[in-house]
């Protein structure tokens, strides 16, 4: 394990540089003259002619590499940029010199708000050992009085949802691993928060949500944000594995183990040690798969098929499923134990259709990130029309059928600006959708009848203007309205006019 100390360069570092006698070494050279380090990583918003000086004197102490990482902060007390700068460092660390670390906070050079974000990191996403040093009373391991893997991930679990925003609000403002899931609509802010609190822990996740939702992209995000983020992420789809090789896919076989088993291979199991294992559409696994998956679970390792050897792993399991897993336990498809190990963590992707401000975003993303035609980049405009259309859809193939449904109507579209009829074709629309996605709609988290009703009309309206190229006679006509006065007081009551 290789040692490195982390710290802040603070002034009385820099300080005790010039005037050893009087305040003594300052907190870093006291630290590395007391306890054993293999590598000392500083950073420093100081400039390169005040703190150069001090790495050379510094090396006069101790003969031990020192790595200086410059950071700008326009206030020592930012927190967001503290964070933003410790979290780098770290990774950077990680990315030097591998996994095999020892790290150790020193808490007494730079700021408070400094020491707060060593103690948060330490004790959550990068465990770390935390000093704090003085000229009377020398080197101290620092005993935190409260732990935050035991006690702080299930309280926040407890809070209300407005308490959860809040808490979301003191969170890091920039959360890059989350950045590819669009969104502005509360039910999907909640779900980014409580994903990016249990991201840090390597409990198990079990998300929920129908086909098309972004699961895997949520999966993702969460790898990506944790401490496992340099290690393999392996999705394994567990709908398409044949039953009879479920046990060599996951825990890989020996060579000879069977007919074609041409040489030894490593499972998913073993692939994914150190990251993350996402078994999509989990309740798919037939039951005599679900007791081999189980008992991996519950002795960390996995002996090959063919093999007498158990290899350790160590990974994180992340599993989604468009099914209600609780139900497919009532109805004995899905094993008890297995659910309640892998539903410690539970968070459900809400529908597109309940994602309230939502469409409109994802289809101005989606037009400006169009990749439909290889090498070549499609921006194209959306009529009105056509987003209405849009926005009146009920989508059931959620956001992987509206990037469809945009890629179809780019590509179909040979002029610049997407027409409703364009957006029409490439839609694929269902006669059970009326009922079922205007009249059904899910009213748990609120909802707004005007928006309803204002979506199905400028719906119509819309295509009754294409259709009839701006008549409002014949459009009244075709909308059964008395007549063009009408129309036009529905066009202007719905701002299409």
């Amino acid at each position: 394990m290789i040692k490195i100390l982390v710290s802040w360069i603070g002034r009385t570092d820099l300080n005790a540089a010039q005037n050893t006698n009087e305040i003594g070494l300052g907190p870093i050279a006291q630290a590395i003259s007391a306890i054993h380090f293999d590598k000392i990583v500083l950073l420093s918003d100081y400039l390169p002619k005040e703190f150069k000086p001090y790495i050379s004197w510094l090396s006069g102490i101790k003969q031990i590499p020192v790595s200086v990482i410059p950071v700008k902060l326009t206030s020592p007390t930012n927190f967001s940029e503290i964070y933003e700068a410790a979290t780098s460092s770290l990774k950077s660390v990680y990315e030097d010199c591998g996994n095999s670390l020892n790290l150790t906070y020193h808490l007494s050079p730079g700021t408070p708000a400094m020491a707060a974000v060593w103690i948060l990191l330490a004790k959550s996403t990068h465990p770390a050992i935390l000093i704090q040093s003085s000229k009377d009373h020398g080197v101290q391991v620092v005993d935190v009085p409260f732990d935050i893997s035991a006690e702080f991930i299930p309280t926040i679990a407890r809070l209300s949802d407005s308490r959860l925003e809040q808490t979301l609000a003191a969170l890091p403002p920039n959360a890059p691993e989350f950045d590819n899931i669009i969104h502005r609509s509360p039910s999907m802010q909640r779900l980014i928060a409580k994903s990016r609190l249990v991201a840090s822990r390597s409990v198990p996740v079990l998300i929920e949500g129908e086909s098309g939702t972004g699961k895997e992209l949520l999966a993702r995000a969460i790898h990506n944000a944790s401490q496992r983020c340099l290690k393999p992420f392996v999705a394994v789809n567990c709908g398409a594995i044949p039953q009879e090789l479920v046990e060599s896919e996951f825990f890989g076989h020996k060579k000879g183990a069977f007919t074609g088993a041409v040489a030894d291979r490593e499972g998913y199991f073993e692939a994914a040690s150190g990251g993350t294992l996402f078994l999509d559409e989990i309740g798919e696994l037939p039951l005599p798969a679900q007791v081999k998956i189980l008992r991996v679970l519950q002795e960390k390792e996995v002996t090959r098929v063919g093999g007498t050897k158990a290899t350790k792993v160590d990974v994180r399991i992340v599993t989604a499923t468009n099914r209600s897993l609780l139900g497919e336990v009532a109805a004995g498809r899905f094993r008890a134990d297995l659910f309640y190990r892998l539903a410690v963590a539970v968070l459900h992707i809400p529908p597109l259709r309940e994602r309230h401000g939502d469409i409109g975003l994802l289809i101005d993303y989606f037009l400006e990130h169009d990749d439909s035609e290889p090498g070549k980049k499609i921006h194209k405009k959306i009529s009105s029309g056509a987003r209405n259309l849009m926005l009146s859809h009920p989508w059931p193939g959620n956001v992987r059928e509206l990037l469809n449904t945009i890629c179809r109507a780019s590509v179909w579209t040979s002029g610049d600006v997407i027409s409703i009829e364009d957006a029409r074709e490439a839609l694929f629309l269902l006669d059970s959708q009326p009922s079922e996605y205007v009249l059904n709609r899910s009213i748990s988290d609120g909802f707004n009848i005007q928006e309803v009703i204002s979506d199905v009309a400028r719906h119509y309206l819309s295509r009754a203007m294409e259709d009839t190229s701006n008549n409002k006679t014949k459009a009244a006509k075709k909308l059964g309205l008395p007549n063009y006065q009408t129309l036009t007081n529905w066009l202007i009551k719905y701002g299409l006019e």
